[in-house]
């Protein structure tokens, strides 16, 4: 969802890390439930779906962008809305690493969810839940599954840069490492081609994809495992040292939609990112036969993806008396 440079980890640690954050995820999340809420704010998820309908009118990608930082706060120490801290003199904000810089987006409409969450209960919803309520209403908005999400997260009071430079699974490394970013946090490889099917919607810019276009790992030729019309379209959008912020449709057939076209796509070698079209293209991988599943039954990938969500939701929270519920997402209380 993101580029960034995985630095290389001795396998040991990597052991260790899988063994430290699945304990705490499993602890954690069983202090999350459905109806936090439902004496102190009963109209949250609501109030967060009525402000998304509103953003859609004059922004088509939103729903995408909003789910992407879920995802990427999710990845960086727990789903803490460590993403969305602006910059201070004790903070060096995630927004400036390199999975988020010039791409992540959507901070307003969060805002805008915020605000309208104070107005109702002020102090009572953080902007942790605000990100996994956003998700869900994303994603059954666009015609995909809904699910019960579990609340009581609350939000960090700082933020890690170098985490988000080094966690975050990108669109451009091998499915080796992101599978084991995703272990890391706890995820399996299930979990991992159903959440890359959240490309079923949303744009990426020329910059995330580029590389598989004319000198794919230095040879000199583009990736051959896209898709030779494709290819010419794709050149034709990002020509060499042409911007690298130009965007188009990650799903060329129903690009708005939640649906399971995505997988359909990485058959055809049309998946346009070179991470996606590895779930399908890597000799002998596990991901290939769930990618077939989920190509074939759209209903299987519903609920795949919304058990997924809940899972990757749990990642390492802070609940109880740890973080804090901020009144301001972009900002610490008191700062």
């Amino acid at each position: 969802m993101a580029v960034t440079n995985l630095p290389t980890c001795d396998g040991l640690f990597i052991i260790s890390l899988i063994v430290i954050v699945s304990s705490i995820f499993g602890t954690s999340s069983a202090q999350l439930n459905a109806t936090f809420y439902s004496g102190t704010c009963p109209n949250a998820s609501a109030i967060v779906r009525s402000t998304i309908q509103q953003a859609l009118q004059s922004d088509t990608r939103i729903g995408a962008s909003l789910i992407r930082l879920h995802f990427h706060d999710c990845f960086v120490n727990g789903c803490d809305a460590s993403i969305l801290l602006d910059d201070t003199g004790s903070i060096q904000s995630e927004k400036n690493a390199g999975p988020n810089v010039n791409s992540a987006r959507g901070f307003n409409v969060v805002d805008n969810i915020k605000t309208a969450l104070e107005n109702a209960c002020p102090g009572v919803v953080s902007c942790s839940d605000v990100l996994a309520l956003a998700s869900e209403a994303s994603v059954s908005l666009a015609g995909g599954p809904s699910w019960t999400v579990l609340l009581g997260r609350r939000d960090s009071l700082t933020a890690n840069l170098a985490g988000a430079n080094s966690s975050i699974p990108s669109p451009i490394e091998s499915l080796s490492n992101i599978t084991f970013k995703f272990s890391a946090v706890g995820l399996n490889t299930n979990d991992l081609v159903a959440l890359s099917g959240a490309h079923t919607f949303g744009r990426a810019r020329c910059g995330v994809f580029n590389n598989r276009l004319f000198n794919f790992s230095g040879t000199g030729n583009p990736d051959p495992t896209l898709n030779s019309t494709l290819l010419s379209t794709l050149q034709q959008l990002c020509p060499q040292n042409g911007s690298a912020s130009t965007i188009t449709n990650l799903d060329l057939s129903t690009p708005d939609a939640f649906d399971n076209n995505y997988f359909a796509n990485l058959q055809s070698n049309d998946g346009l990112l070179q991470s996606d079209q590895e779930l399908f293209s890597t000799t002998g991988s596990s991901t290939i036969a769930i990618v077939t599943s989920f190509a074939s039954n759209q209903t299987l990938f519903f609920q795949a993806f919304a058990q997924s969500m809940i899972n990757m939701g749990n990642i390492s929270p802070l609940t109880g008396s740890n973080g804090e519920i901020r009144l301001d997402c972009k900002k610490v209380n008191g700062s």
